[in-house]
């Protein structure tokens, strides 16, 4: 079972992409983030074509996160953290496939940091990893894939020491991801790959693709029920380098059949 996640960065604007890169990885699961499409305006109809149905959570200009299962319906289980009935953000969905619980999620990116937005980061956080906690204590086999805007570790970006004071690996941020591997969730991509330099992410500016300084911040998450079934993890990076492309690349997993 191949279990992906893409933050596409506009899935309407890129659809021939994804299109593309569907047809050449066939991914069981997807997870797809940064939609920038209101409900009623994402793709399903092409992405039907293509073989895969989905459940998506939209929202107009930004935001938005999408599952999509080859040959079969996602049954979906929850769309939204609970723990704040004002915070309206499209960031989380849910859903059974295949004997899986897959969740998706999209956390905030927090810049600039101090500020409000910092703190909608921390606070969405510790609703996401209430959330994760009650997960881990149903027992079920759980994915948990996305975007979550934090960069665990120095050896997840290529210059650390200028990345100190951004939402996205301040000590806060960092602290939150080993809160999560505390309970009990399994790294997926670093736990196969413990010393590699890996990247998922390259920004549109000052040649990051080209000179390589790029971030992992796309993460697929595992609950013990199912983690002794990886079995490969990877990036396909080089979806990165073409025309037109999102700023991350599809990040993924190969787990063994039960």
């Amino acid at each position: 079972m191949k279990i992906a996640t893409f933050n596409v960065n506009g899935v309407n604007g890129r659809i021939d992409s994804l299109l593309c890169w569907l047809e050449e990885a066939r991914p069981d699961v997807v997870c797809l983030q940064e939609l920038k499409a209101p409900q009623e305006k994402f793709p399903y109809r092409a992405l039907e074509r293509a073989g895969y149905g989905a459940v998506w959570h939209g929202q107009q200009r930004w935001n938005g996160v999408a599952i999509l299962a080859r040959d079969v319906d996602p049954i979906e289980t929850r769309r939204g953290l609970g723990g704040d009935p004002q915070d309206s953000h499209s960031r989380y969905i849910e859903a059974a496939v295949n004997g899986v619980l897959v969740g998706c999620l999209y956390a905030p990116n927090g810049n600039p940091a101090p500020g409000p937005k910092f703190d909608y980061k921390l606070a969405w956080y510790d609703r996401f990893l209430a959330h994760a906690g009650y997960l881990l204590e149903s027992g079920a086999p759980v994915v948990l894939a996305g975007d979550y805007n934090i960069i665990p570790d120095d050896l997840d970006l290529y210059s650390p020491e200028r990345w100190q004071d951004d939402a996205l690996f301040r000590p806060e941020v960092r602290a939150l991801f080993a809160r999560l591997l505390a309970q009990g969730w399994t790294d997926a991509v670093r736990h196969l790959h413990p010393e590699e330099r890996i990247y998922t992410f390259w920004d549109y500016f000052r040649n990051a693709w080209g000179r390589d300084a790029g971030l992992r911040l796309d993460h697929l998450l595992l609950s013990p029920a199912i983690a002794n079934r990886l079995e490969r993890a990877g990036v396909d990076r080089e979806v990165r380098g073409r025309p037109h492309a999102s700023d991350h690349a599809p990040t993924w997993i190969e787990l063994c059949e039960v």
